[in-house]
């Protein structure tokens, strides 16, 4: 499987604990210049050696370019990444990453926004937090943790210019400092716009909240750092066409789309090879998609005219894709 190719040398210039299972990184020019600049909601893939490549959202203030910040959470079940970062690297270490992407961007007309954090999804958050403040437009940032050893980034947080604008909640707290989310979305002015980033049982309990309270999902955003289990395909092999040269691909019943153009000798672009990131988002020309990724919306998959290529598969006997 291939990866887009380290575009920056970043070094190791500081890991800490910051909080249980959790350490942040700071990533500097080898030689001390001003790094490629980020949105807030952005995220690099960091090359961790033997193959592995992994998103991590920019937890840093967007107008600093002398460092990227990011905190990685310690899984159990991880696929190699977080161990890596936890038990592997050292300071000075030299690793190659991609420039910034963001497929998580503040919404530059929203009078308001609502930034919920679940866990180490705070990161994308906090480097909105710093965006917001400094052009001055309102929001509140809600970050829940199962306790105060589990909130990274508390220090930054007590001490931040916006510290009047973050509050914390612990699941092992007193009930009345708990999320409640149908307040906070009745209370909210009217065109704000929400931000939840964190495990997918809060993503989801959050934007059904927002939408049984009427909230268009125009105005619901959200950013997933692990695709959903698995589910069993409807279907079996089928065909994709690429519009460029009428070239027709068989995919097989277990292959993705990616692996079966590899095969063929057609690179596409991968990062994630989960669903989450979006890299390998193709425009789809004709044929219906079996949507099963974790990046598109549900307004989005019903349009059928876009997929991600590295975990989707078709309905239709083709898919004929802007390839």
């Amino acid at each position: 499987m291939s990866h887009p190719e380290a575009e920056i040398t970043l070094r190791l210039a500081a890991k800490h604990l910051a909080a249980e299972d959790i350490c942040a990184l700071e990533l500097r020019h080898p030689e001390g210049a001003a790094l490629p600049p980020f949105s807030a909601g952005a995220h690099i893939d960091l090359h961790l050696g033997e193959g592995l490549v992994r998103q991590y959202s920019l937890a840093g203030d967007p107008a600093d370019t002398s460092r990227y910040l990011l905190g990685v959470l310690r899984e159990p079940a991880s696929r190699g990444g977080s161990l890596a970062v936890h038990d592997k690297l050292r300071e000075g270490d030299l690793l190659g990453a991609s420039l910034p992407r963001n497929h998580f961007p503040l919404h530059e007309q929203a009078p308001h926004s609502l930034l919920l954090a679940g866990g180490i999804g705070v990161t994308p958050l906090l480097s909105m937090a710093e965006q917001l403040h400094r052009e001055g437009r309102g929001f509140e940032l809600h970050y829940c943790t199962r306790s105060a050893a589990r909130t990274a980034f508390a220090e930054r947080l007590r001490d931040a210019a916006w510290a009047a604008s973050a509050h914390l909640h612990h699941d092992d707290g007193p009930a009345a400092q708990r999320l409640d989310l149908p307040g906070l979305l009745r209370a909210a002015p009217p065109a704000t716009h929400l931000y939840v980033c964190g495990p997918r049982g809060f993503i989801d309990w959050v934007l059904q909240g927002g939408r049984d309270a009427g909230w268009e999902d125009a105005r619901l955003h959200r950013e997933y750092f692990a695709a959903a289990a698995e589910l069993p395909s409807t279907g079996g092999a089928f065909e994709v066409e690429l519009a460029s040269s009428g070239r027709v691909v068989r995919v097989a019943p277990a292959q993705t789309i990616v692996q079966a153009l590899a095969a063929a000798g057609v690179d596409v672009a991968t990062s994630c090879e989960q669903g989450v990131c979006g890299t390998c988002l193709t425009r789809v020309l004709r044929g219906t998609p079996e949507h099963r990724d974790s990046y598109l919306t549900d307004e989005e998959r019903a349009r059928n005219d876009q997929m991600l290529l590295c975990c989707s598969r078709a309905l239709s006997p083709r898919l004929v894709l802007e390839l």
